[in-house]
């Protein structure tokens, strides 16, 4: 059977070799044809052997076609090194698209002879030739195209555009120092102070195309044949080092500088704060406009297939987005201290507010890495947050600085704590979510007797409290540094109603409470009281009628003098200590005045209404009743106006 089987095939063979070689003529064929297929009925499926062989070199003749094409644009020749010095898409849309079908037919060509198991193997060799030198051309062009196309990023347009969108700027005008005496704060607005800005917010609606549009068509075209013809690797690696190279310099231009870890926490306070603040802009705009950009470009050019996609995509961001994220980590493993707070928390809201963003930019198995290194350094910069929050309620706790305030003005640990803790209340989100959840102040604490009783702390309002309950002692302690009794109430108010105000006037009022802030000002009128008690109490004792007999004797005349004498006195020292004192607060300040005046001039009013026409008239009556109540209410103008004035009051009063 099997010697049967194998004759049949060597008289086919034999038949269809005659028949070809007789293929000049289509009617002599056919009647070779003929002729053979009725001699014997086993050569009746000839003509399908003769088809069959026609179409064989009419795809002989379109490969050696585009075979002419391939090496017409490599002037080297098979084999030999490229001396190509142009392209035929930068001279000829037409040349392009035939060097394309061209590579599409050479393409085919190879797919076929590899499924044939028979293939000629010379024929296999020149296409797969062709198709190696094909390769290397497009490869080239990909890389050129890329190159050419590329649009610098325009730091100019780009912020324009998005000041046309939504701002979200939080500043204030305090500056926070390394220590509480070198705090500063400009109290009416000055241009001296400083701003703490967080910067604009972006919107979904802020793109850049840092490419050409028009190239992304060619980009396409050539990915697609080379990811078919398996060299997906080669056109990949192109892709990304181009496109690293863009994003390396997109963050340049914002700012970004490659640093090491030691580099970064080498660097000085003041240089660190604006490179952190660089790095919040610049990990929005490159997350929120840069890598969105990135990704539709991977998309548009490798859409053939999901995994070079990915690939392409991670490769060309994963550079740029360790140089961020190793920033990120330097500053959160760094030193420690009070004035980073702020620009830590402004880093982990970025990374917070972006990290949705990594998840949906890497999505894939291959972005796993970036997304958990995005995670490790958000929890670093959280981590760092909270202990840089410690340490100031520890150097709070712990300051014990032993100099009095010249004139009982607010103490510069009052300014810091109070400014620091007011921008504090723009986190509270943050904090929230960092801070324990356990609050560290029961309900049977002291420190809670300030707050309605309906309230609930949050972990923020809890720690805010005991920050400023720490002030608060702290301030105490102070003002036993002051001799002058008068002068310790006068601190207090001074820095109590400074507390006081920063809360009434801020978000902190929603944390503590009104009721926290009636307490207070209770407080502060109880310290008015008692300073009037311990500054005009000797003085009004002079102003007492007991003691003075009645009558014009000599002993009645003698005490009255003494008696003006001493208010005389007890009044010039008040005037000259006081007048150097400052009470920072209008208000307080004009009500400490009424509170004198009403005290003091309608009891000297009377004094001098009573007793003053029992001194002699003579010369030397003015020598005790030295002044009018007029020139009392006058004086009483000059307190609490601070040093400064004291000394313009001296020289315009000539004293």
């Amino acid at each position: 059977m099997a010697a049967t089987i194998e004759g049949q095939d060597r008289v086919l063979a034999t038949a269809q070799q005659i028949v070809k070689s007789l293929n000049i003529n289509t009617k002599a064929t056919e009647d070779m044809i003929l002729i053979l297929s009725s001699f014997d009925n086993r050569l009746s499926n000839i003509t399908d052997l003769m088809e069959g062989g026609a179409a064989g070199e009419e795809i002989d003749h379109r490969f050696q076609t585009a075979e002419k094409v391939i090496l017409r644009h490599d002037s080297g020749g098979l084999g030999e090194p490229s001396s190509r010095n142009s392209s035929p898409w930068e001279e000829s849309p037409t040349e392009a698209t035939e060097y394309l079908e061209a590579v599409d037919t050479i393409i085919k060509y190879t797919e076929d002879l590899n499924i044939q198991s028979d293939g000629d193997t010379e024929i296999m060799d020149r296409a797969e030739n062709a198709l190696q030198l094909a390769m290397s051309r497009l490869e080239d062009e990909f890389l050129h195209i890329l190159i050419r196309n590329t649009v610098p990023l325009d730091i100019d347009r780009l912020y324009g555009s998005i000041r046309k969108g939504s701002l979200s700027f939080a500043s204030n005008e305090i500056e926070i120092g390394e220590d509480f005496d070198s705090f500063r704060e400009e109290d009416h607005g000055g241009s001296s102070g400083y701003h703490h800005e967080r910067g604009p917010s972006l919107g979904g609606d802020v793109f850049v195309d840092l490419i050409h549009p028009e190239a992304i068509k060619e980009l396409k075209a050539i990915a697609d044949r080379m990811i078919r013809s398996g060299y997906e690797k080669e056109c990949c690696q192109v892709y990304s080092n181009v496109r690293r190279d863009v994003l390396d310099e997109c963050l340049s231009i914002l700012g970004v500088e490659r640093l090491s870890i030691e580099e970064v926490q080498r660097i000085d306070w003041k240089i660190l704060d604006e490179k952190m603040k660089k790095w919040i802009q610049a990990v929005k705009i490159v997350v929120k406009v840069l890598l969105f950009g990135e990704k539709r470009l991977c998309e548009q050019v490798f859409s053939e297939s999901e995994l070079i996609k990915e690939i392409s995509f991670v490769e060309t961001t994963k550079g740029c987005v360790m140089q961020l994220l190793n920033f990120g980590e330097a500053v959160a493993i760094g030193q420690r201290s009070s004035e980073k707070l702020f620009r830590i928390l402004d880093m982990y809201e970025v990374v917070a507010d972006v990290l949705p963003d990594f998840e949906t930019l890497f999505a894939d198995e291959s972005g796993d890495l970036v997304c958990n290194e995005v995670k490790g350094v958000l929890s670093g910069l959280g981590e760092a947050a909270i202990g840089t929050f410690v340490e100031l309620e520890n150097a709070v706790k712990n300051e014990s600085s032993r100099r009095a305030i010249l004139g009982g003005d607010i103490h510069p640990l009052s300014r810091y704590v109070m400014n620091y803790i007011k921008l504090l209340v723009d986190y509270s989100d943050s904090l929230n979510a960092l801070l324990p959840n356990s609050q560290d102040l029961d309900r049977g604490s002291s420190e809670l007797d300030d707050i309605d009783s309906g309230d609930t702390l949050s972990p923020v309002s809890c720690r805010l409290l005991s920050l400023i309950t720490s002030l608060e002692s702290k301030l105490e302690e102070k003002s036993r540094l002051y001799d002058d009794n008068a002068m310790r109430y006068i601190f207090l108010m001074n820095n109590i109603l400074y507390i006081v105000q920063k809360v009434k006037d801020s978000e902190l009022r929603n944390l503590l409470g009104d009721r926290w802030i009636r307490k207070h000002r209770g407080q502060i009128r109880q310290w008015h009281t008692s300073y009037l008690r311990a500054a005009w109490g000797k003085a009004l004792l002079c102003l007492k009628d007991e003691g003075i007999g009645g009558g014009s004797s000599s002993a009645s005349k003698l005490v009255l003098k003494e008696r003006f004498k001493n208010f005389n006195a007890c009044f010039e020292d008040i005037y000259r200590i006081q007048s150097s004192w400052k009470v920072a607060d209008d208000q307080l300040r004009e009500e400490l005045r009424i509170s004198i005046s009403e005290k003091v001039l309608p009891a000297y009013r009377a004094f001098v209404g009573r007793f003053g026409g029992q001194l002699d008239s003579g010369r030397h009556a003015g020598k005790y009743v030295k002044y009018s109540p007029d020139d009392l209410e006058n004086y009483l103008l000059d307190l609490f106006e601070g040093q400064a004035a004291q000394l313009n009051n001296m020289k315009r009063k000539g004293t």
